[in-house]
């Protein structure tokens, strides 16, 4: 079964709710609609009412047949800026936390995950990924023993699945970060039906080359085997001994990783973002995400250049985290 199908077939039986902060955005609106419609699960649509009732207008929606919340009509906002307050205690006044979420939608978004009044947000069709990140950071934080979110994005064609991280947070990671990556990374592959098989890539194999970056993720293996030896895992490997059985054959030979890897950890987002970018456009992918990883309620950048399909496919994955 396709991996989305899946999905909706786990989803539906739990029904989550989902905010969708960017309710203005037609590409948002029309995927909320569908997943109301499908009934799949409650979609939360945010906006300011004139323009989301345009944008729905637009698509030959009614908003009245979906979950709508304009910040400005909120009766709950006191309760919500208060909790924020609270939340940001000495970093925030009460009057400024009610002003931002007033004034951003993602913020007023991730407090009512945070209250648990919804299971999980997607947002970035129409922001920057750190206005997603941000919030989230900071009201719904890292879950305990992870310091760093990472992006992740599960690539797909046909019945083929494999993850890529951290191709959207982290600019420079070290050692720490990228085995905090890929510990993560082996979690979110197992809930995506993914039997995990790591590579920590880089430009050398197996000491072909030596520098600071290839000893950053040779360092990286060691801590990922210190943390959690029962994880798969193998590195440092280029992408081609890590993907192709005939070069790991020759590169990496004894490895039970190297030809067989189907979680891709890169050493920096430089490489990450490249890399998915080239798999998704010119390798045929769907590239779903990215999905952050280690917050302890679910939250999910979008790519500005994302369609409909893309927030449709990235909600039902948000869903999944969520149950």
């Amino acid at each position: 079964m396709d991996l989305f199908e899946e999905l909706k077939v786990e989803v539906k039986e739990k029904h989550p709710s989902i905010v969708f902060p960017e309710g203005e955005d037609e590409r948002v609106l029309k995927a909320a609609f569908r997943l109301k419609e499908e009934n799949i699960l409650e979609p939360i649509v945010l906006g300011k009412r004139s323009e989301v009732e345009g944008a729905a207008k637009a698509i030959g929606k009614d908003l009245a047949n979906i979950n709508f919340i304009d910040p400005a009509e909120a009766k709950d906002i006191d309760e919500m800026a208060q909790t924020f307050f609270e939340r940001r205690k000495g970093k925030i006044t009460l009057e400024d936390a009610k002003a931002l979420l007033l004034k951003d939608v993602n913020y007023f978004g991730t407090i009512l995950v945070y209250m648990k009044k919804a299971d999980g947000l997607v947002s970035g069709a129409a922001h920057a990924t750190s206005d997603t990140v941000r919030p989230a950071l900071q009201i719904i934080k890292m879950k305990e023993g992870y310091k760093k979110t990472s992006g992740v994005f599960v690539m797909v064609k046909g019945a083929e699945r494999y993850i890529f991280a951290d191709c959207a947070i982290n600019i420079a990671p070290d050692s720490n970060d990228i085995a905090e990556t890929a510990i993560l990374s082996n979690m979110t592959a197992k809930s995506f039906g993914v039997d995990p098989k790591i590579a920590l890539l880089s430009f050398s194999t197996k000491g072909s080359a030596k520098s600071d970056e290839t000893e950053k993720v040779i360092n990286a293996l060691e801590i990922v085997k210190e943390r959690d030896a029962s994880i798969a895992v193998d590195g440092e490997l280029q992408f081609d001994a890590a993907f192709v059985p005939s070069v790991a054959e020759k590169k990496a030979k004894g490895s039970a990783i190297a030809g067989h890897a189907n979680v891709f950890i890169f050493p920096s987002l430089e490489a990450g973002n490249i890399g998915y970018k080239i798999a998704q456009r010119l390798g045929g992918y769907d590239a779903i995400g990215p999905i952050l990883q280690g917050l302890n309620s679910p939250v999910n950048d979008l790519s500005r250049g994302c369609n409909s399909d893309d927030v449709y496919k990235l909600a039902l994955i948000t869903a999944k985290q969520a149950i």
